[in-house]
């Protein structure tokens, strides 16, 4: 039988998908949520979006009023459904929406992120045909996320007058592993704009350029600001050791990069500083962040392990210096363990014997492909984050694992690889 939807249980469907997609921001991010736990939400999150489908016409008014908040989640499930009905009209007054709010342009790019690559079929190529530079923006990241070369509509966008998509262009090729367009990449290292610049060099550098490419990338890893931390973690996992450990004791000359420094020998993995990493684990303000580049070099699960302690007294949370959260208040010590360094000193000196210099250690082994699938299938989501990198960076021309897709399309993924 078909029943009138009712209004009160489609606003509450509403309602938890907005508050799950805002869960989510901080999940896919976590040092302390694994794929299952993802996969967890996503199947909530799902369901309540489905929700609103099955209630037509109410549910897509329901989604419609609660954009009277204009947040980047209500976005991003009144675009949902606005793809999902195949609803032109809809998504136009969103795009349009966007444009006057930029700061909800997260949502509207992550919903074309979230639904299959059917639901795009048409919808996509009439974006990347469109004359709005926000709506062939959004063309060019819906094919980057599923995996489809967007082909000339990605050529012109290497030269379009645009910023946006010229940076946007940029992303995506380095995204597919797309080797082809690494000539591009290395032009747009010229590129007036600073912030293409940056991109082309983050672009060419996963695609395999070295040069010009990693020495861009360290000037942007050395000076303090929006994009240190995306350069330096990219640039200490393509050095060698010996070239890291030259950035490292550059940034431990100036006692303002003490976090920087802190997680930067962690992506380094060099095991050398490990004990001088136990150190800093006495300053509540930087103990946390020193358990996890600890971890990120031994692959310690501290909490599983038993090798924490108790919140220090009075600690305050870090700053978030993530330059791609939409959630700017997003705490980048949040979730995770307070390490007990009387306990891994002893751990260290027990089993931590074979952690010698001159290696990348990545999660308690040699940075190998192997280790990457593994630390994918069964690591957190920051960790998992690292491991996608590292292997694109293994064997240039891999296409960059999205470590933010929905965890379904990730556990499909990591079970075609293999892992």
């Amino acid at each position: 039988m078909n029943r009138p939807a009712v209004p009160v249980v489609v606003a509450q469907h509403a309602e938890d998908a907005v508050l799950l997609r805002n869960t989510r921001t901080h999940l896919v991010r976590a040092p302390h949520v694994r794929l299952h736990q993802l996969a967890r939400l996503d199947e909530r999150m799902a369901g309540h979006l489905d929700g609103l489908a099955v209630a037509g016409e109410v549910g897509a008014r329901i989604a419609t009023e609660a954009l009277a908040r204009a947040g980047s989640a209500e976005v991003f499930v009144a675009t949902v459904g606005a793809i999902e009905r195949r609803d032109p009209a809809g998504l136009e007054r969103l795009f349009a929406m966007v444009e006057a709010m930029p700061e909800s342009r997260p949502g509207l790019f992550s919903a074309f992120g979230w639904v299959s690559a059917t639901s795009l079929q048409g919808i996509t190529r009439a974006l990347l045909a469109s004359s709005g530079a926000l709506q062939r923006e959004v063309g060019l990241a819906a094919c980057g996320m599923h995996g489809v070369d967007p082909q000339a509509a990605l050529d012109a966008a290497f030269a379009d007058e645009h910023v946006a998509l010229r940076a946007r262009a940029l992303q995506v090729a380095a995204r597919l592993g797309d080797r082809g367009r690494l000539p591009a990449c290395v032009s747009a290292l010229d590129d007036p704009d600073a912030g293409c610049a940056g991109e082309a060099a983050h672009a060419a550098v996963m695609l395999g350029h070295r040069g010009q490419a990693v020495a861009t990338l360290e000037c942007l890893a050395l000076a303090p600001g929006h994009g240190q931390w995306r350069a330096l973690s990219l640039l200490l996992k393509v050095l060698d050791p010996a070239e890291a450990r030259t950035v490292l004791n550059t940034l431990a000359r100036d006692a303002t990069m003490a976090r920087p420094l802190i997680r930067g020998i962690g992506v380094a993995g060099d095991a050398g500083f490990l004990t001088w990493l136990l150190r800093q684990m006495d300053d509540p303000a930087l103990a946390r962040i020193a358990g996890e580049a600890f971890s990120l070099i031994t692959g310690l699960d501290l909490a599983l392990l038993d090798l924490e302690r108790d919140a220090a007294a009075g600690a305050a949370f870090g700053p978030n210096d993530d330059p791609d959260d939409d959630d700017t208040s997003m705490d980048e010590d949040a979730g995770l363990p307070w390490p007990d360094p009387a306990r891994l000193e002893a751990w260290l000196q027990r089993e931590g014997q074979h952690l010698v210099g001159g290696v990348r250690w990545f999660m308690g082994a040699p940075a190998s492909s192997g280790r990457c699938l593994h630390v994918l299938r069964h690591g957190f989501q920051r960790q998992r984050s690292a491991a996608a990198v590292h292997l694109s960076l293994l064997a240039p021309g891999t296409p960059l694992f999205d470590t933010a897709a929905p965890a379904g399309r990730q556990q499909r993924r990591l079970a075609a690889m293999g892992a």
